[in-house]
């Protein structure tokens, strides 16, 4: 069922209001939006304001959803790194995003909530993003020698070495990625601009045939 129908969206409005009010000096941008509350906070003021939203009896988001980032290449900062939020005794959720340059490092909230080590250690493998006092961060997805993070959009999508087994060495090894595919290389350019000579696929009938299959069968039949 449509999560609209058990979504109180006056609730949301309240609490808008409420943070407006209580920590409107760590708040830079608050919107609510499609139903979905997102506030902005400064690295610096992250820690103090997750702990209010914990914390404050009008919250009780105690549980951590997921954490991850957002690539704005050509922005600065480059990044927005994501936290999402759910209170059950309020059924409520809230989306809280921190900007950070490209280099720079965001504090931890391990000690705030357990759940933030693992998705600190994902957001650092897939961005590169650096989290102040995390007990362990290292590589999650990828391996520990791995050179770059996949998910920054200066990354190539078809990644920059294959994993493949060495008959001669009897192992596995790396090499550089060989595109044997046409149409995988675009230069940054969208594949649908960069395809040519595709104009007939839009003019070919492609309306199923509701006999074809009978008639094959028909066939192996007979």
């Amino acid at each position: 069922m449509h999560i609209e129908k058990y979504l109180n969206i006056k609730t949301l409005e309240q609490l808008k209001e409420l943070l407006e009010t209580k920590k409107a000096a760590a708040i830079k941008h608050i919107e609510l939006v499609h139903n979905e509350l997102t506030v902005t906070v400064s690295s610096s003021d992250l820690i103090d304001f997750v702990l209010f939203l914990r914390d404050e009896r009008d919250c009780l988001f105690r549980q951590l959803i997921d954490i991850t980032a957002v690539d704005h290449m050509d922005r600065e900062p480059r990044f927005d790194v994501v936290y999402h939020f759910l209170s059950l005794k309020k059924n409520m959720r809230i989306r809280v995003k921190v900007p950070v340059a490209d280099g720079d490092s965001v504090p931890s909230l391990c000690e705030v909530s357990a759940a933030a080590n693992w998705y600190e250690r994902e957001t650092y493998d897939m961005f590169g993003i650096l989290f102040e006092n995390h007990p362990d961060l290292r590589r999650l997805l990828t391996d520990y020698d791995f050179e770059g993070f996949p998910l920054r959009k200066d990354f190539p999508t078809y990644g920059k070495v294959e994993m493949f087994y060495s008959q001669e060495r009897k192992r596995c090894e790396y090499r550089p990625v060989k595109l044997t595919k046409d149409f995988r290389e675009f230069d940054k350019t969208s594949p649908w601009r960069a395809m040519t000579d595709n104009r007939h696929l839009a003019e070919e009938d492609s309306v199923f045939d509701i006999d074809e299959f009978a008639k094959e069968g028909d066939t192996a039949n007979g």
